[in-house]
């Protein structure tokens, strides 16, 4: 597994989450259950991760709609 994202921002990891399921990769949100726990203040940010082998590819799609840096 390769985190490809973190974020604190739930409407963006779902945003993230769609544009990968879009192009056949399938994302794990990680983290969900710990960042609730701490009151949901910030200080875990949830992190997306796509297996090793999606990974190359998933950063170029997130890159490509400047989603991160590329």
């Amino acid at each position: 597994m390769r985190i490809v994202a973190t974020s604190n921002d739930p409407v963006r990891l779902s945003f993230l989450t769609a544009l990968l399921a879009d192009a056949g990769i399938e994302a794990v949100l990680l983290d969900l259950h710990a960042s609730i726990a701490d009151g949901s203040i910030g200080a875990i940010q949830r992190r997306l991760a796509v297996a090793s082998s999606d990974a190359e590819r998933a950063f170029q799609i997130l890159a490509q709609a400047g989603e991160i840096e590329p």
